[in-house]
């Protein structure tokens, strides 16, 4: 078997085990079946792509495991026209599944090799921009944004965050502390934030202005 066999073979297994843990969105399904999860990896951990499990991608940050980051995509309800901020570009891979499901990407790395090498993998999407910078306290020359997805945890919402979500808008973010974490959806009514628990998970901590206790 070819390595581009064993990738395509690899990634139906992955989304059949979407499949069996409650993913139902089939837009979040197909377009994770379209997007090569392998290239958003250094070549020496390519063969970890589809495991379900977070993988390093160096500065002490992951690209999330496949479950998770469906999960996220689809508590987020895209429709095709979205203004979306994400906090946490790392490897790239949630901001490609973001851009050919809303109508254009934000997204803040505060780690300048990260974004660099994100912006390589991610030159074909013409809807994506790439900024440096601090996500706590988000990227307001451009808000304010549908949707918001922080791919790192925090002790709680930054305020900048909500203050740039629009007015009905969804913000998802992963709260707690290192021991013990919640992914949260939250829905923006009358400018306060509602939430609902989607799952226990584990991310690195969300760090800047805001820090985590």
């Amino acid at each position: 078997m070819s390595a581009d066999d064993a990738f395509l073979s690899a990634r139906e297994k992955m989304l059949s085990e979407l499949v069996e843990r409650d993913i139902r969105s089939s837009e979040v399904l197909d377009v994770m079946r379209r997007i090569p999860r392998e290239r958003f990896l250094p070549q020496q951990l390519e063969h970890l792509a589809y495991a379900d499990r977070a993988v390093g991608i160096g500065s002490d940050q992951t690209i999330s495991q496949p479950y998770i980051v469906a999960l996220m995509t689809e508590a987020l309800q895209l429709t095709g026209h979205e203004h979306v901020l994400e906090i946490g570009t790392g490897s790239g891979y949630q901001t490609a599944i973001l851009a050919e499901l809303a109508g254009d990407v934000v997204s803040i790395e505060r780690h300048p090799e990260l974004s660099a090498r994100a912006a390589e993998v991610l030159a074909p999407y013409q809807n994506v921009k790439l900024v440096v910078g601090d996500g706590t306290v988000g990227w307001p020359d451009l808000a304010p944004y549908d949707r918001i997805v922080v791919t790192a945890a925090a002790q709680q919402v930054p305020p900048a965050l909500t203050e740039q979500l629009r007015e009905g808008g969804i913000l998802v973010i992963p709260l707690g502390t290192s021991q013990s974490q919640m992914l949260e959806a939250f829905h923006k009514v009358g400018e306060r934030l509602q939430g609902e628990p989607l799952s226990g998970c584990r991310f690195v901590p969300l760090v800047g202005a805001v820090q985590p206790e």
